[in-house]
């Protein structure tokens, strides 16, 4: 088997964050009374653009049940690691600053607290970055097409979604 590169499919993640902005998929359980969904969501829109799962046990990213799933499916700091250290399968990412975010990147922001607590996805970009004309689509706080300049936090970090890796059988 060796690894591949496929670009990641912004499209089809910026269609699943509006799709369920204001929803929850039946398919994956809602973490919002128990810690918050944001993140949950994020992975949910980010392999909606990947189409790949990395099944590595404790430091890869997958969701098979609420029950079964990696920490960095729903763990604000634990997605950050997954994405800017991945070298297997799965997305994988940069932390950038804002000029390179795209729609279907994620961003995370330190509210209220001085940790990361929230990650929203990214649905839209002006032709020139900036937090006014960036909008993003969250869970936890419910929004889409929300202005990134209406949050009130105290830090934010950008990570832009390079592309995706799978596994393919090594040709003859």
């Amino acid at each position: 088997m060796k690894l591949i590169e496929f670009p990641y499919n912004r499209e089809l993640a910026v269609a699943y964050a509006h799709r369920w902005a204001y929803g929850r998929n039946p398919e994956f359980f809602d973490f919002q009374g128990i810690g918050g969904d944001c993140t949950n969501f994020a992975s949910q829109c980010i392999y909606a653009g990947a189409g790949v799962m990395n099944y590595t046990p404790i430091y890869g990213w997958y969701y098979i049940t609420a029950n079964d799933r990696t920490a960095s499916w729903t763990g604000v700091q634990y997605l950050y690691n997954f994405l800017t250290g991945n070298l297997n399968a799965g997305p994988f990412g940069t932390d950038t600053d804002i000029s390179q975010m795209q729609p279907g990147d994620i961003c995370q922001l330190a509210l209220n607290r001085p940790e990361f607590h929230h990650t929203p996805v990214i649905v839209s970009v002006g032709e020139t970055p900036t937090l006014d004309n960036i909008l993003v689509a969250a869970h936890s706080r419910d929004a889409d097409y929300r202005p990134l300049s209406s949050y009130a936090f105290r830090a934010i970090r950008f990570i832009h979604i390079e592309a995706v890796r799978t596994f393919v059988p090594d040709s003859e």
